[in-house]
């Protein structure tokens, strides 16, 4: 079995136990997440089964869609509501500020990871060490943020806004900035990932569809294939189909071979999706060889 299942991951599980669940479900050894979602959050988590698990880092590149909850007014060590509480501040600035701050955080940022996250410093991971009282200076880092829109404001404090923004943007600490911004305080309360790349909450599975699939032998309808879900994000380079073969075993062919190709638009690293005919080989790219040539070289296969 293999391929991605788009998941709806329910709040109350981290991303690690829709892995581990689904491996005893589906009684597959090799299963991996692309991009943890906090365990309160809910929302798109693609899980690579079987040989997809080696395409989880290209297809998890693509932007995050996140509807969020945002309590103004508090402060917490977790950056959001299960925290415990640092400060509290009644006086929350008016909505027009509120829209202000969303526009103010927009763009290319140096963001701040929070304490509570799986970063890894020295090999343990920020959320261990937290639980241990123990804070360490965490390096900023660039994340795009390419669009905060407005879409409500209650009396309690609670902003709703959509986020549209790159791989590793931490949002728990998009609300504490805002918040500090605004000098009230903010923190996460809510969060739903509606879109990761490609994947949609709209297409989405829930671990109960998901069985029900299981159970009447209809998995096949839902796993979607590795090569459309690397079309997004990775470009195409068709080779004939009787070098097949070689490419199966790792060789690399000539670039004279190749019948089609996809021009690169994408961050890809000048990655391919590389087919022999209509089969899918795996994941390769362009290099000259000795003779200064052009072949086709594989990075992964994947058949």
């Amino acid at each position: 079995m293999t391929g991605v299942i788009n998941v709806l991951k329910p709040p109350g599980m981290t991303s690690s136990d829709v892995v581990v669940f689904l491996r005893r479900e589906l009684k597959i050894k090799k299963v991996g997440h692309t991009g943890t979602l906090d365990p309160e959050a809910a929302g798109v988590l693609p899980i690579c089964l079987g040989k997809a698990t080696r395409i989880s880092d290209y297809i998890m590149q693509g932007e995050k869609v996140y509807h969020c909850y945002m309590k103004l007014g508090v402060t917490t060590d977790t950056s959001d509501l299960t925290g415990n509480i640092i400060s509290q501040n009644k006086a929350i600035p008016p909505i027009e500020k509120i829209q202000e701050a969303l526009k103010v955080f927009q763009g290319e940022q140096d963001q701040i990871p929070p304490m509570y996250s799986a970063i890894k410093i020295d090999g343990k991971k920020l959320y261990e060490l937290a639980r241990e009282g123990i804070e360490v200076e965490r390096k900023p880092r660039k994340v795009l943020i390419k669009r905060n829109s407005f879409i409500s404001f209650a009396t309690t404090g609670v902003v709703q806004f959509e986020i549209i923004c790159s791989k590793g943007t931490y949002i728990r600490s998009l609300c504490r900035d805002i918040g500090d911004w605004l000098g009230c305080g903010g923190a996460m309360q809510h969060l739903i990932r509606r879109a990761s790349g490609s994947f949609t909450i709209e297409s989405s599975y829930t671990l109960d569809e998901i069985l029900a699939a299981r159970d009447e032998n209809n998995l096949s309808s839902i796993i979607i294939p590795m090569e459309e879900a690397l079309k997004p994000v990775i470009p195409s380079i068709v080779i004939k189909a009787e070098f097949k073969e070689k490419i199966r075993h790792g060789n690399q062919v000539s670039a004279n071979n190749i019948i089609a190709m996809e021009e690169i638009e994408t961050d890809s690293n000048n990655f391919y999706c590389i087919f022999c005919g209509d089969t899918f080989m795996g994941i390769g790219y362009i290099s000259l060889d000795k003779n200064k040539q052009k072949t086709v070289k594989m990075k992964s296969v994947l058949m």
